[in-house]
């Protein structure tokens, strides 16, 4: 109404005569504006106010409402068709627009959910939280209860002050016989809740799934409980009862009057109990380690330290004559706990010397690398191919034909998890020319990294 009033103040108080025709033309011009912008019935507004205004101010006689030629009636009548068939069809075109955008909307939203189907996506928070940037909401709530005489649990919720009832809620979508989707913050139109449908589906799904993982991420640490157990039991069956028969044997003989040994006889069956008793130290030592990595309860004291003071201790366990090292003396400093690098190294020297010919040194060389330190213990034994390298340091894994003697597979695991402990890594790799190289890596102490989450509890001296 504004907008032809406006035009015909302009034409009436600008001297130029531009027609009856081009009047009409600029006043559907306004009709057409008033179809973009309110719709049909703007526009059948403005055309019929329009056609009065012509009528009265720029059609012979003026300021009159007859019209003196029949020509002008003919030109006005067109002009109301057309203007009122052009904002028709203006409206028409507006409302097929936002419904193709509406669809388009809604297609996007569909695909997203489907596309989060496929690729396995169990996060409920993130879905409601997409749910409420949808629809403008405040909050979302997603609410289950195991009967209808049962009350109300939330089981995940976005934004401020959801609610915990789907009573109180400005819009709430049933989702199954026993959950509801609860949502404030406007009252939705009846064309959004198909759209609100698919999302309530969703999250019921996805509630579904987060509770079947953790299910089954419990059923496999039972599993895996269950196998250390079983490999435990089948370790204690073999390889400490080994060491302690040869022990009670020894004893045995020695305490027996029967016989007279002899000096040389006494002293190579104390050598047999001194050695089985280390046997047995050492594999109660690394079955006590792993149990302890198993459960989370190593909790590393960190300190500065020199590499080439923990790494000649770690030797200890081996012959004086079976490794070789090369430390240089301008390595930077490491922050480790000693106890437990010092373990590590151990662990590995000793699995090198294992599986090393007799003729051949094990090579304990480390260096400096950017911000962290390698100690590499290099051996010339038969190696590890490279899809069994990861298999190595899982417990109770030995590969090859090691006897059962040997141990019962831990060493390299306790070592790869005292090393991750600490924040360095454990790796293995080809040695050139044949054989194994053990990579520990470390971080150097002028660049500390955080240590991995869920590792606490226990130091090791």
């Amino acid at each position: 109404m504004v907008g032809p009033t406006l035009l015909t103040l302009l034409l009436t108080n600008v001297d130029a005569e531009l027609g009856l025709a081009n009047d009409m033309l600029l006043f559907l011009t306004l009709t057409v504006a008033a179809a973009l912008l309110g719709g049909l019935l703007p526009a059948l507004a403005s055309a019929a106010f329009g056609s009065f205004l012509l009528n009265y101010y720029f059609t012979p006689p003026l300021h009159r409402l007859t019209i003196a030629d029949p020509k002008n009636i003919v030109a006005l009548v067109v002009f109301f068709a057309v203007a009122v068939s052009v904002a028709s069809v203006v409206d028409l075109a507006a409302r097929r627009t936002h419904q193709a955008a509406r669809l388009r909307a809604e297609s996007e939203i569909l695909s997203f959910l489907a596309g989060s189907v496929l690729r396995g996506e169990t996060s409920l928070e993130a879905l409601l939280e997409r749910m409420r940037e949808t629809f403008g909401m405040e909050s979302v709530a997603l609410l289950e209860r195991e009967s209808d005489v049962d009350p109300w649990t939330c089981a995940g919720s976005v934004g401020p002050q959801p609610c915990q009832y789907p009573e109180d809620a400005d819009v709430d979508m049933p989702v199954g016989d026993h959950m509801a989707l609860a949502l404030s913050g406007r009252v939705l139109p009846a064309s959004d809740r198909r759209i609100l449908a698919a999302f309530a589906a969703q999250a019921a799904v996805v509630l579904d799934r987060q509770r079947l993982q953790s299910e089954a991420d419990q059923a496999k640490e039972l599993a895996e409980g269950n196998r250390i157990r079983t490999a435990l039991l089948a370790a204690v069956s073999h390889d400490l009862r080994t060491p302690l028969a040869g022990i009670k044997a020894a004893v045995s003989s020695l305490r027996s009057d029967d016989v007279a040994w002899s000096e040389e006889d006494q002293a190579e069956l104390l050598e047999a109990i001194e050695e089985g008793a280390d046997r047995l130290d050492h594999l109660v030592g690394n079955l006590l380690d792993m149990s302890r990595l198993q459960t989370g309860t190593v909790t590393p004291l960190i300190r500065e330290i020199d590499v080439d003071e923990v790494v000649p201790m770690a030797l200890g366990g081996v012959p004086e004559d079976s490794v070789e090292l090369d430390i240089p003396e301008t390595l930077p400093m490491v922050a480790v706990d000693p106890g437990l690098l010092e373990r590590s190294v151990a662990n590995l020297v000793e699995n090198a010397v294992k599986y090393s010919p007799a003729d051949e040194r094990v090579l304990v060389a480390a260096s400096a690398m950017a911000d962290r330190v390698e100690v590499r213990v290099v051996d010339r034994g038969p190696g590890v191919p490279d899809e069994a390298k990861d298999r190595i340091f899982e417990p109770f894994q030995r590969y090859g034909d090691a006897p059962r003697g040997a141990g019962v597979g831990l060493g390299l695991a306790v070592a790869r998890g005292f090393a991750e402990a600490m924040g360095g890594t454990l790796n293995a790799e080809d040695t050139p020319g044949g054989g194994l190289t053990m990579v520990l890596t470390v971080p150097a102490a002028s660049n500390r990294r955080p240590l991995p989450s869920g590792l606490p509890a226990t130091a090791t001296s």
